[in-house]
């Protein structure tokens, strides 16, 4: 028999996969594929099927109904050690009695292969810790273990390495950059990675693509700019990023625009960016493509007046605002401080400005608070 776990290639692909417990489908329906060598982030609050996906990808849970293939080798009920597949925990496993060479050579003796030298020192000058081989797990650092979990899972050459909320353990700095450099790592090596997560700056700095999860379906796919600059549902406005979602009514057209009636205001979305179904829709803006001034200014573009500032937040590279609309609506302003604009304070009364081109149009019919209140920091 073939051992797939050297011979399967090709992209990954899931085909109407469900995962049940009895009346709950913590996965529904998915069918997706990864192309073989990019990097895929699934992307979701806790409980929204991602981790399920990435266990029945490892072998690790046993799907209900659909199937798993990588290239045109079935896996859907091979065993976890014969899939070509490697998983990066958040609590790293390594193995504390062992150096951190054993650490990454046990794959390869286990499979029989008695020179491992050449290949663990390749993998250690790869993560860049080459002087600490001869080291135990407990003398490094969080992110020096994260390393060499990483190089334990990819010196095996698997078709895919599967990344369980792998950062999840690091301070946020050491995140930031160990976001860099595992996609450096993925690019050079061009394994195929997919990596579960909550967190949406993690997916956006790291992926080519990310499939939005909600209630075990997914919600939304594409490249980070098209999900943040084309969110489809409130869901996705709202979980990636921030958004100013406004109920309003498409009341007429101009040229390639909609034209919108919010509470009594008339504002413009391109037809293209809109994804409506009837009249109803939500009107949405991003909080950084807003201007914010004083309401005795005269602006042109989109504009909706009869702000007040209700609060003020100093963030450093921004300020941000919160601007108590006439229907009560509270709207977010995220106004970079660049000195383009002299600061505004509690109770100000402003009008908001943007263009065109940043709106978006959502079906109306959906709650406008879908995926705020899931905290995108929630542990899974």
């Amino acid at each position: 028999m073939t051992d797939a776990s050297t011979s399967a290639k090709g992209d990954l692909k899931l085909s109407h996969l469900t995962k049940s417990y009895g009346d709950f489908n913590a996965v529904d329906d998915l069918s997706l594929t990864i192309p073989e060598g990019s990097f895929f982030a699934l992307l979701g609050p806790s409980g929204c099927g991602k981790t399920t996906t990435l266990r029945m990808i490892a072998g690790l849970e046993e799907p209900t109904s659909g199937t798993l293939h990588i290239g045109t080798t079935d896996i859907t009920d091979m065993k976890p050690y014969r899939r070509p597949v490697n998983t990066v925990f958040q609590n790293y496993a390594l193995f504390p009695h062992l150096t951190i060479f054993e650490n990454i050579a046990f794959g390869l003796r286990r499979r029989g292969i008695s020179d491992v030298n050449e290949q663990v020192n390749k993998v250690l000058d790869l993560v860049e810790l080459p002087h600490l081989a001869q080291r135990k797990p407990t003398q490094l650092s969080g992110g020096q273990q994260q390393r060499i979990a990483v190089a334990r899972a990819i010196v095996n050459r698997p078709a895919l390495l599967l990344l369980d909320e792998p950062l999840g353990a690091l301070d946020l700095k050491l995140r930031r950059q160990m976001q860099i450099e595992l996609k450096w790592i993925q690019t050079e090596i061009g394994l195929t990675f997919v990596h579960v997560t909550h967190d949406q700056e993690e997916a956006m700095t790291m992926a080519d693509t990310i499939a939005v999860m909600n209630e075990g379906k997914i919600e939304q796919m594409g490249t980070p700019a098209d999900l943040y600059d084309n969110p489809k549902t409130a869901f996705v406005a709202n979980f990636l990023g921030q958004s100013n979602l406004i109920e309003g009514t498409i009341v007429g057209s101009d040229g390639d625009s909609h034209v919108v009636d919010c509470f009594g205001q008339k504002v413009q979305v391109q037809k293209n960016r809109s994804v409506a179904k009837d009249s109803s829709v939500l009107f949405g803006i991003r909080p950084e493509k807003i201007r914010i001034h004083p309401s005795t200014e005269t602006h042109s573009g989109c504009l909706l007046t009869g702000g007040h500032i209700s609060d003020v937040s100093y963030i450093g590279v921004s300020t941000q605002y919160q601007v108590e609309m006439p229907w009560g609506q509270e709207l977010m302003v995220f106004e970079q401080n660049d000195d383009g604009i002299p600061p505004l304070a509690k109770g100000d009364a402003v009008n908001l400005t943007w263009e065109s081109v940043f709106s978006f149009a959502l079906d109306g019919n959906q709650d406008a608070t879908a995926g705020s209140e899931v905290s995108p920091d929630e542990e899974e």
